[in-house]
């Protein structure tokens, strides 16, 4: 099954948010976002071998990630050593989108 939305942008709708959350609220939060790429979490385990092989062939790492690899994103993100740091899209998908 093959879906196709003409009209929508999705990262447009993905990224937009947070920068203008950032800005709007920029006196009393920070708002930043995590865009993790194909994470291994069992969800996709029903998905077609040839279309899952078809998607690792599209990571320059060669497999998917793991949940333990976005840890330290987040952790940095609560932490004081973010606290500059707002409007921010932190990318993790093994080079998906630098392709």
């Amino acid at each position: 099954m093959h879906l196709y939305y003409p009209d929508i942008r999705f990262d447009l709708l993905i990224h937009l948010p947070p920068h203008s959350l950032a800005n709007e609220w920029r006196d009393f939060a920070r708002v930043n976002s995590i865009s993790p790429g194909y994470i291994d979490t069992g969800l996709s385990d029903f998905v077609d071998q040839k279309i899952q092989d078809l998607w690792m062939s599209m990571i320059p790492m060669g497999r998917n990630g793991q949940a333990k690899e976005l840890k330290g994103a987040y952790v940095y993100l609560v932490s004081d050593a973010s606290t500059y740091t707002t409007g921010a899209d932190i990318v993790i998908d093994g080079g998906y989108t630098c392709r």
